[in-house]
């Protein structure tokens, strides 16, 4: 298997979809809202993928300033190239884009959540989320 990795390479909604339908990530994501996932994949301004060939197989997608934060909000691997290194690899690739002091920041899927600390996160308990519709009240 040869895959290459590539750093802010175009793609497009319907193979971001399609890597999501073939991962475990389009559970937990609105897929079928495509106005929404247009603007995921256009809005992000890290893109890390990984090919075989023509077939986009992984992704790490951030939004980051590259020198404080970096909010991995997407890593997805296909299923059927799981367990082969790749996912670590988009995160080694993305750290290697951000300047030195700037941290990588994820929310695991429940799934995944053991995984991150064995590959060296650290769990931070102080993560907060305001869904959508919600009021900010006194």
């Amino acid at each position: 298997m040869d895959i290459s990795f590539k750093v802010n390479h175009p793609i497009t909604t319907d193979q971001f979809i399609g890597l999501l339908e073939s991962s475990t990530l389009g559970e937990r994501r609105p897929i079928h809202d495509r106005e929404c996932m247009e603007g995921v994949v256009s809005n992000s301004n890290l893109l890390i993928s990984a090919w075989d060939e023509d077939l986009l197989v992984g992704i790490a997608r951030s939004v980051t300033d590259f020198h404080y934060a970096c909010y991995l909000s997407d890593l997805a691997v296909h299923k059927g190239y799981q367990r082969s290194g790749i996912g670590k690899r988009l995160q080694s690739l993305t750290q290697e884009q951000l300047g030195p002091l700037c941290k990588l920041i994820l929310i695991a899927a429940p799934a995944a959540n053991s995984y991150y600390g064995q590959i060296g996160y650290t769990h931070n308990d102080r993560c907060w989320v305001l869904d959508p519709g919600a009021t900010i009240g006194n």
